[in-house]
């Protein structure tokens, strides 16, 4: 029945989520989940909004939300836009400040939604290379004789999890005050300094983050976005003219909780990180080689064995990675960072593939 498709539709190549496989008994080391659950007073408050308020529509601007952001990091809720994950809060970015007459970069080797958004939106792009060590090289988004329309990239990257210093992300920004440069921090807090301060200097930089990752609530989908007022205002105003209720309830009071319980946040941080590390020594001494990350994501490669087969091996044994057959990366495996006990039975399983 695609004869009652747009020609939009018929253009479209979706973006592929990771693997939500329902296997019993399987180390899930594919989507990038927080191996450790949301903070206890999270789904406490979830809990407590369970109740006949439901019938009840959210407050259409999560005042709440953004209120307990702007204090966390030192602003004003008027710098404060928030969605359903930062996946819609990037999606309203490309329409509200991306989409201009002159094309959008970003890196060859990166999220995969940005091409998508592209073409849902009628923008042209062009894409950056990375460097031959898969890093993102800051000269190469400064303009020399030809402006982009825009600049996005995710810091850490992904699926590298290369971090750009703050100083070199200060550097494309003030380079490119004639358009929007968007930083995606979905993994910042694993290692990396946001940019979030930056933007009370620079009114052209949009700094988005999600609590998908590291307040460990990929489930309940919340996402915000800090920058100038005026940068706000323009995302409001696509998100009001497409879903004005974008936050349910309980959503918006999770999501209070989380951010609020900075003790629990910074512990299970802190384990991610530990576990990361031993993790990139445990897969060099079996001969890996493994990109400097972090995020709670190693990228790595055997230089004997394919990628492709090490994760079909992996993948018998009730263990899953992500590997991605594109150019330049087809022979990583990106592996998420689990519990300890997770990246242990990975370990023990790639000592047996590896003979």
């Amino acid at each position: 029945m695609s004869q009652y498709w747009s020609a939009v539709v018929h253009g479209l190549t979706p973006y592929v989520p990771g693997e939500q496989p329902k296997l019993a008994n399987l180390v899930k080391l594919n989507t990038n989940e927080h191996p450790y659950g949301p903070s206890p007073r999270a789904i406490d408050a979830i809990r407590a909004e369970a109740s006949d308020a439901l019938r009840l529509y959210p407050d259409p601007t999560a005042e709440r939300l953004k209120n307990a952001i702007a204090v966390r990091h030192g602003i004003t809720p008027r710098q404060v836009f928030v969605g359903n994950g930062s996946d819609e809060v990037l999606a309203h970015a490309f329409m509200a400040l991306l989409k201009h007459d002159r094309p959008l970069r970003f890196p060859d080797i990166s999220y995969s939604f940005y091409p998508v958004y592209c073409g849902l939106y009628g923008i042209t792009f062009e894409t950056v290379a990375l460097d031959e060590n898969l890093a993102i090289r800051p000269d190469d988004y400064l303009p020399n004789g030809d402006a982009a329309g825009g600049i996005i990239f995710p810091n850490p990257n992904a699926p590298t999890g290369r971090l750009l210093p703050l100083a070199d992300i200060e550097r494309i920004v003030a380079g490119n005050q004639q358009c929007v440069v968007v930083v995606d921090e979905a993994y910042v807090d694993f290692g990396g300094e946001s940019a979030i301060a930056l933007t009370a200097r620079y009114p052209n930089l949009l700094v988005v983050q999600t609590f998908s990752k590291s307040r460990s609530l990929a489930g309940l989908r919340v996402g915000f976005a800090v920058g100038h007022p005026d940068l706000i205002e323009a995302l409001d105003r696509v998100k009001d003219s497409f879903n004005s209720y974008p936050l349910d309830r309980l959503a918006i009071v999770g999501a209070v909780a989380a951010i609020e319980d900075e003790e629990y946040f910074e512990r299970t941080c802190n384990a991610v990180i530990r576990t990361r590390e031993q993790l990139i020594a445990d897969l060099a001494s079996l001969g890996f080689e493994v990109l400097p990350s972090a995020a709670n994501f190693v990228f790595a490669r055997h230089p004997a064995r394919d990628a492709g087969e090490l994760a079909a091996e992996l993948r018998k044994q009730a263990i899953i990675v992500r590997h991605f057959r594109q150019p330049r990366i087809e022979q990583f495996l990106r592996i998420t960072v689990g519990t300890d006990a997770q990246c242990g039975a990975l370990i023990g399983a790639l000592r047996k593939i590896l003979g």
